[in-house]
C-alpha cells in the first residue's frame, strides 16, 4: 500500500501546513490529497493527523510516517544523484550571477551542499553590476542567474525558486509606524533608500509605485544591506527589503517593520539557464537544493 507519492505527499502537507497548498506542490487538487491521505489511514487502521488543527498536529503515527517520508526522500535523491553522475559524469561548471544584493544568505550555504555531492564540479560567482543579467547566459560567461522576474526570453528556461515577504523599514521613531500598513502614497514624501539597480528591477517598483505613479521624494543607494538599515534605524529614510535579509535585525529590535499594502508584498526569486544548462544534472540538483535550504532556513518563505 505505502508507495512513494504517500510519503512525498506527506513531507509536502509536513512543509506546506494545509491540504490546499500541499496539493499545489504535488499537482494534486486538495480532494484528491485528502482522498490519498483518508486510503492510507484505512489500510493501516490509524489516524495520521487531528483535523482542524493549525498548525498541523501529527498523531505518533503520523511522526513516525513523516520520519520514513524524509529518509525515504534524502536516500532517493542521493540514489539519482548518484545514477545522474554515472550517466553524464561528474564534472562540470556552474558560474552563478546574482541579480539580488542580498541572496548570499542562502546562495553561499546551498553552494556548499551542492559541493558535498559534486566535488569536481567548479562552482563560482560572476562579480559586478550587469544591466543586463540574463544576457550573461547567451555570452557564455554564466550558466545560472538569479532573477527577480521570469519574463519570456529566447532560449532561456527559468525555474521557480520561493515567494518571500518583502516589508517597508523604518526607524524605531518614524511617525509611519502609527499605520497598520504603508501605501504608494507614504513613500512620495520619504527618502527612499536601495541598491544601485534600476527600478525595473525592484519589486517596490514594479509592484507598487510605478502603477500608482508614485515617485519617492528623493532616492539614497548604496551595495551594503548593513549600510542601509543603519541609514533607516538614523532616520535617513525608508527601505524595502526580503525580511529572510533583515529578520535578525527584526528580532532585535535594530530597525521596524511595516506591511507594505494591506495584504502586504510579496516578491519572488527565479533560476534562468539555457535549455542546455538546465538539463545537467548537478544544475537540476542545485536548484533542488536552493529551494530546500532557503525553506529550511527561513520563516515566510513559500515554494513556487
Amino acid at each position: 500500500m505505502l508507495e512513494l507519492r504517500h510519503l512525498q505527499s506527506l513531507t509536502a502537507l509536513a512543509e506546506a501546513g494545509n491540504l490546499t497548498r500541499a496539493g499545489q506542490r504535488v499537482s494534486l487538487s486538495q480532494s484528491a490529497l485528502s482522498h490519498q491521505i483518508r486510503g492510507l489511514e484505512t489500510h493501516y487502521g490509524i489516524e495520521l493527523f487531528e483535523r482542524k488543527t493549525s498548525p498541523i498536529r501529527w498523531t505518533r503515527a503520523g511522526e513516525r510516517l513523516l520520519s520514513l517520508a524524509y529518509d525515504a526522500q534524502r536516500l532517493v535523491r542521493d540514489a539519482e544523484r548518484d545514477l545522474s553522475r554515472l550517466g553524464q559524469g561528474v564534472a562540470g561548471t556552474l558560474r552563478i550571477a546574482v541579480e539580488c544584493h542580498s541572496c548570499f544568505d542562502w546562495l553561499m550555504p546551498a553552494m556548499d551542499l551542492l559541493r558535498e555531492g559534486w566535488p569536481d564540479v567548479e562552482m563560482d560567482l560572476v562579480s559586478g553590476f550587469h544591466p543586463d543579467p540574463v544576457g550573461l547566459l547567451d555570452e557564455n560567461r554564466a550558466d545560472l542567474v538569479i532573477v527577480t522576474s521570469a519574463k519570456r526570453r529566447k532560449g532561456i528556461e527559468h525555474h521557480p525558486l520561493f515567494e518571500y515577504d518583502m516589508p517597508a523599514l523604518l526607524s524605531l521613531d518614524h511617525p509611519l509606524l502609527r499605520k497598520s500598513h504603508l501605501t504608494a502614497r507614504d513613500f512620495e514624501r520619504e527618502t527612499l533608500i536601495t541598491y544601485p539597480i534600476p527600478d525595473t528591477r525592484m519589486d517596490l517598483f514594479r509592484q507598487v509605485l510605478e502603477p500608482a505613479g508614485i515617485e519617492p521624494k528623493e532616492r539614497r543607494t548604496t551595495e551594503l544591506t548593513v549600510a542601509i538599515l543603519q541609514l533607516v534605524k538614523s532616520n535617513r529614510g525608508l527601505a524595502a527589503l526580503p525580511r529572510w535579509a533583515v529578520q535578525a535585525y527584526l528580532d532585535r529590535s535594530y530597525v521596524a517593520e511595516r506591511p507594505i499594502g494591506a495584504k502586504g508584498l510579496r516578491a519572488s526569486l527565479h533560476a534562468a539557464t539555457t535549455r542546455e544548462g538546465g538539463s545537467q544534472a548537478f544544475m537540476k540538483e542545485f536548484i533542488s537544493t536552493v529551494r530546500r535550504t532557503a525553506e529550511s532556513q527561513f520563516d515566510g518563505i513559500r515554494l513556487l
